[in-house]
């Protein structure tokens, strides 16, 4: 199958849906498909059998796109669809993967060439447009009728949990197939692995965050909860992986204002295929998302890893997450502090979850679990109409 592929992010960097891409990419060239992929100007190159890119033009003030809707990418959007509409007038592709919000692009080209397209939801374009823009709420229902089009002109809808699953169902009888995100995690320790109570000179217990520091994913709650639970426990300390500089200075001046500077560290990013190391020198792994659907992808490396998982207790998690794989917690600094101080205090239910946690994962949330699934949508895409069930 000769495929389209569009991913509106930089390609390659070590943050989620890049991260998915390249699973998706990687799995295909395996299968003999032959893609061609559009992304934009910013990432690294990746060398897959079959897979070629096409980036869009790199202008310096494009640069630096994080996650999200910006005015920087929707610029870089409009490149990719001229890019795209171009590729899909010469090459005429039998199929067109297209991620979050270039399925409007794939729609366009599906319109004019008749090219079918896949949607890849990531998440709800509605729900994230009015939760990054509070004051489009009062238009919520024309962003869903345009994300409803998307997904009912498509041929099959691709989503990366349960409550995507929902909104897919609601507007539409097309295929609806689940790739969950999948551990990211070699169990194989370097040896020269950073060692982080030696580094930072930490002596009692670690919990760990690994992920951008974008609003959504609460670091705000987090540090505030913590700042209440080291009143009743001393020794423990905050590891923060993972953020820009922006966003780490911030975090740092809100701990020095809480008063837990000394036993906050926010020490930037680390190489994703290091993730392993890190979290295994974690006590406790923190998820504190206060906003989205979307089940974070760290989760799944987070329960993998053997080590027990605090969570607010929303949707985002609990479609995965349960009391018998995890700690969940109201997304309120006083409800999450306790849920730290608990978990701190009790060495057999930390060592409890973190079994259960890695036994749900391989049993339900393995890499062949993904690979089974997306072997299942090509070989059903390659099916003639009258044969698709």
């Amino acid at each position: 199958m000769k495929i389209l592929y569009l991913a509106p992010q930089p390609l390659y960097q070590e943050r989620g849906t890049s991260i998915a891409n390249k699973l998706v990419l990687e799995h295909l060239s395996k299968r003999g498909e032959q893609i061609d992929v559009v992304t934009f100007a910013e990432g690294e190159d990746i060398h897959f059998r079959g897979v070629k890119l096409y980036r869009i033009p790199d202008l310096p003030f494009l640069r630096g796109i994080r996650p999200g809707f910006s005015l920087k990418k929707i610029i870089c959007d409009v490149f990719l669809m001229f890019q795209a509409l171009y590729l899909g007038l010469i090459h005429r592709y039998d199929m067109v993967h297209a991620v979050e919000e270039s399925v409007f692009i794939a729609m366009l080209i599906k319109l004019l060439y008749g090219t079918p397209y896949v949607y890849d939801m990531d998440s709800s374009l509605a729900q994230q447009m009015t939760e990054k823009f509070p004051t489009l709420q009062k238009i919520l229902s024309v962003f869903e009728f345009f994300e409803g089009l998307a997904i009912r002109y498509s041929e099959a809808v691709v989503v990366v949990c349960d409550a995507l699953g929902d909104v897919a169902r609601k507007q539409t009888t097309t295929k609806i197939v689940t790739l969950r995100d999948v551990p990211l995690f070699k169990e194989e320790a370097t040896t020269d692995k950073e060692n982080l109570r030696e580094s930072l000179g930490i002596g009692g217990k670690i919990m760990m965050y690994v992920g951008n520091l974008e609003s959504y994913q609460g670091i705000d709650l987090l540090l505030k909860s913590f700042a209440i639970a080291a009143k009743e426990v001393n020794d423990a300390h905050i590891v923060i992986i993972g953020g820009v500089p922006n966003d780490i200075n911030k975090y740092k001046a809100m701990a020095s204002e809480l008063g837990v500077h000394d036993r906050v560290h926010l020490i930037g990013p680390r190489p994703i295929d290091q993730l392993s190391t890190y979290l295994q020198q974690a006590d406790i792994l923190l998820s504190p998302r206060i906003k989205g659907n979307n089940t974070p992808m760290k989760i799944y490396s987070y329960l993998y890893s053997g080590k027990a998982c605090l969570a607010t207790d929303l949707w985002t998690h609990t479609q995965v997450l349960t009391p018998e794989v995890s700690v969940l917690a109201k997304p309120t600094p006083e409800d999450y502090a306790t849920g730290m101080v608990n978990l701190i205090q009790d060495d057999n239910l930390r060592e409890e979850l973190g079994r259960s946690g890695q036994h749900l994962i391989e049993k339900k949330y393995s890499y062949d679990v993904f690979v089974d699934n997306l072997d299942h949508l090509i070989d059903w895409l390659k099916l003639p109409q009258a044969q698709r069930t």
